[in-house]
């Protein structure tokens, strides 16, 4: 099942399919055996899509609707409705397209036959806002090609067709750069590049607005399982491994087994010899383990899961040794939760002490599967002394959350104390996972649902189509929508804001990371958890709050659980549960 919203965009009714790309590459037998056995298959398909509307053109432009039609990607002799953009050797014509939807990938121009049978120069810029369709490359807004070339200066062919770009977009602004010249286009198509994978997972409910942050949130992830599971399209197209645990959570839940969880994770294992830390980052290697956790307790894979046990256990032991005489994390490398909370540094060291509690607890559950008591009761032994040491969160609302789910402190208190104060204010994309859970952990699921729609309804508000990098509430003042041309008066909310890595238009607006709502909604409203690995018991426990019904399915190994609960006159809530036959479901 995909989401209808994702349907309706695109138009596209072979994105239904199950297909999938065969797993061994197959070439055609000029090719020698070696070659095969050495080629790569590509885990992504393409598909073509028109644009949906016109935002901005310049004069001496004409029959530019002619864009907006379902094309075929082949040029022809006819020369009739084609697209004309004209230039003098003073005036450029430009125009600038929208798709509708973020998405990754490039573009396809089909040409009609000019006068003069050369090539044309144009430029084309790519945009996740129309504004950064509209940007030079500058210093003041920080639009850049780092990552993806996003704007280039290229030739079309005459009577051809020219696929260029690989990157995350919505909007394509095209330019005409050579003078006293008419470029005739055809089509200008989106080449859009994903996975054909099917949507298992399934979340509605009686709001409207839930129901569309949970099918973005999915859709986010889907664009970044990729070659690897980047946590960004546009930008940080890499594998970062604390970016992959809110993702990773968003593939149990939405899409079940995929192979391009595993190959990240040992990317980033083999990249990475001990004592360094993945990306640098003591925190991203400690995610790693929790990552290893879930997955097995997802998918049960006991094979893949010792072939880790090398690495984890090096890993632990690497751990247990950065622990102090008075009980407090010593972790050397980048110290770090995520960029909002970067410059408070006690809040940094209570997030720290917590991952090292959550770490090693994941490491104790692994290694009593893998047969070594050993290195279990080491991990055991080191959380029991972190737990003689609580630092304070000093109103870092990630602190927070790490200490509440790592039972350091007492959900409760870090949310009445910390999480519950301002509502959705001092949220950040990444880690409002983590506080979301932390708040659920608490009882507090009213103020975490009012968080959902404050905070990635906000960015809904603006016109995202996938989540973003970072959104600060204070933000919204005065800020004119990413599908618009910033109307005067107005703040232009991607160029204008941002810091750290991504000041203005550097700016992921399509980062996995953000995902967060989506896993969140199915483990806490659908009320499904995963008890034993591989799915042999899921629990249901819904928690509809203000709801009047909920429903929706989570894939499992061995097919899908369905649930549908529904609130009665008298309050309480009746609840239809159907699995497979393997699956023990315990309320």
């Amino acid at each position: 099942m995909k989401p209808l919203f994702y349907l309706a965009v695109f138009q596209l009714a072979c994105l239904g399919s199950l297909a999938q790309t065969p797993s061994s590459p197959s070439l055609p037998p000029v090719f020698s055996s070696e070659q095969v056995r050495k080629s790569q298959s590509d885990p992504t398909v393409r598909r073509y899509l028109s644009p949906v509307k016109i935002l901005w053109q310049t004069k001496a432009i004409t029959n530019s609707e002619r864009l907006l039609k379902p094309g075929n990607g082949q040029a022809d002799l006819s020369g009739k409705d084609l697209c004309s953009l004209k230039s003098t050797g003073s005036m450029k014509p430009g125009i600038l397209l929208d798709f509708g939807k973020e998405l990754h990938g490039g573009l396809q121009l089909v040409t009609g036959q000019w006068k003069v049978s050369k090539p044309i120069t144009v430029r084309i810029r790519f945009g996740e806002s129309a504004s950064e369709a509209m940007a030079d490359i500058e210093p003041k807004q920080n639009a850049t090609n780092d990552h993806a070339i996003r704007d280039l200066t290229i030739q079309v062919p005459w009577l051809g067709k020219l696929e260029l770009g690989n990157t995350g977009f919505r909007f394509v602004r095209i330019d005409l750069v050579d003078p006293d010249t008419e470029l005739l286009l055809k089509e200008a198509r989106a080449i859009f590049t994903y996975r054909d994978i099917p949507y298992l997972g399934s979340f509605r409910c009686n709001d409207e607005l839930l129901n569309k942050i949970w099918e973005t949130g999915a859709y986010t992830v889907h664009l970044n399982m990729q070659d690897y599971l980047w946590d960004g399209i546009k930008r940080d197209r890499l594998v970062w491994v604390g970016d992959m645990h809110p993702e990773v959570s968003t593939i149990n839940a939405v899409f079940g087994y995929n192979e391009v969880v595993p190959k990240s994770l040992d990317l980033a294992r083999d990249i990475t010899p001990l004592p360094g830390w993945m990306n640098g980052i003591s925190t991203y290697s400690m995610w790693w383990i929790l990552i290893q956790r879930d997955w097995y307790q997802h998918h049960g894979n006991l094979d893949y899961l010792k072939h880790q046990k090398t690495y984890l256990v090096s890993l632990l032991n690497l751990l247990t040794q950065k622990i102090d005489a008075q009980n407090s994390e010593t972790l050397d490398g980048t110290r770090f939760l995520d960029w909002p909370s970067s410059e408070n540094k006690p809040g940094i060291h209570a997030g720290l002490q917590a991952m090292m509690v959550l770490s090693l607890q994941a490491g104790t559950d692994l290694c009593r599967i893998l047969g070594d008591p050993a290195t279990a009761t080491q991990c055991e032994a080191a959380v029991a002394r972190l737990k003689k040491n609580v630092p304070a969160p000093n109103d870092s609302k990630q602190g927070a959350a790490l200490l509440a789910l790592s039972g350091l402190v007492p959900a409760q208190q870090a949310n009445q104390d910390v999480l519950a104060v301002n509502g959705a204010g001092n949220f950040s994309t990444f880690y409002g996972y983590y506080m979301l859970q932390a708040k659920a952990k608490a009882g507090d699921y009213k103020g975490a649902l009012a968080n959902i729609r404050e905070f990635w309804g906000g960015m809904l508000k603006l016109g995202a189509t996938t989540f973003w990098e970072d959104f600060n509430l204070d933000w919204t003042t005065n800020a004119a929508r990413i599908d618009e041309l910033v109307p005067a008066g107005k703040k232009d909310i991607h160029g204008e804001y941002g810091a750290y890595c991504y000041v203005g238009f550097r700016h992921s607006l399509a980062h996995g990371w953000a995902s967060g709502p989506t896993p969140w909604l199915t483990e806490h409203v659908l009320g499904i958890s995963v008890v034993e690995p591989g799915c042999r018991t899921i629990r249901v426990q819904p928690h509809l709050e203000d709801l009047t019904f909920a429903e929706g399915t989570f894939p499992t190994p061995f097919g899908l659980v369905n649930v549908k609960h529904t609130k009665l006159a008298n309050g309480t809530v009746q609840s239809d549960i159907t699995g497979p036959k393997e699956v023990r479901i315990i309320r």
